[in-house]
């Protein structure tokens, strides 16, 4: 069974999604058996690689909020974060685009696997969120790959020749495609969708249920017998 999650290093909701899915996967009778796909997302585009004000400054220029009311706005998201075991500083968080940092994951889906690719999601966003380090930076990107296994000089000249730049505008227009508008966005076995940071139990209803569908019906013959049919009824008669 696949998830797809599109999601954005620069979302805090997705932080709080990925581990609100992790519990729900953790739980799962089959989770060996699913396979998590991270996809790329980018909320805005249009952010400079580098930003020297705050996540404060710029979302209330961005969303046209009161600064305090933002402020506020951000407690409570680190509250919900805390609650999952994330120490969230807005604080010292460094804006930046993250759209280097979403290369650096096809770089390690494709170098080292899924679970290479997950470790630098998961690097990041803890980089981004609970370190303040800049995720834009191609020293700080390369340090991540390298902890996850990657050759840093393989990130550096991947960084440096625009490479997985297809892929990541690739995932970005399937979204768009798919309807999406938010993120995180969970897809299940393009079947089911999931949007936002949902509790842990609706993911593993939706698991569950995508589980249940995706199984084919499995006959039981009897012992000692030649066939799985049994006296039956059928258009023909008896």
């Amino acid at each position: 069974m696949k998830v797809e999650i599109w999601s954005d290093i620069a979302c805090p909701w997705c932080y709080i999604g990925k581990r609100r899915f992790e519990t729900a996967l953790a739980g799962f009778e089959h989770r060996g058996d699913v396979e998590v796909s991270w996809r790329s997302y980018q909320l805005d585009p249009s952010l400079p690689e580098h930003n020297d004000g705050t996540e404060v400054q710029y979302l209330s220029e961005r969303k046209g909020i009161d600064p305090t009311q933002l402020a506020g706005m951000l407690e409570q998201v680190t509250a919900q974060a805390a609650g999952v075991g994330l120490n969230y500083d807005f604080d010292s968080l460094v804006v930046a685009n993250s759209f280097s940092a979403h290369r650096l994951i096809h770089l390690a889906r494709t170098e080292a696997g899924t679970a290479a690719a997950d470790g630098v999601k998961e690097a990041l966003l803890s980089a981004h969120f609970e370190q303040g380090r800049d995720i834009g930076s191609a020293e700080v990107l390369a340090e991540i790959g390298a902890r996850a296994g990657l050759d840093p000089e393989r990130v550096r000249t991947m960084l440096a020749e625009g490479e997985f730049t297809d892929e990541v505008n690739a995932d970005i227009a399937e979204a768009q495609q798919l309807g999406v508008s938010g993120v995180p966005f969970f897809v299940i076995d393009r079947k089911y969708g999931i949007s936002g940071a949902q509790p842990p139990e609706l993911f593993t209803q939706a698991l569950e249920t995508a589980w249940e569908e995706s199984r084919p019906l499995q006959m039981v013959t009897p012992p000692a017998a030649g066939s799985a049919d049994g006296p039956a009824c059928g258009p023909d008669g008896c």
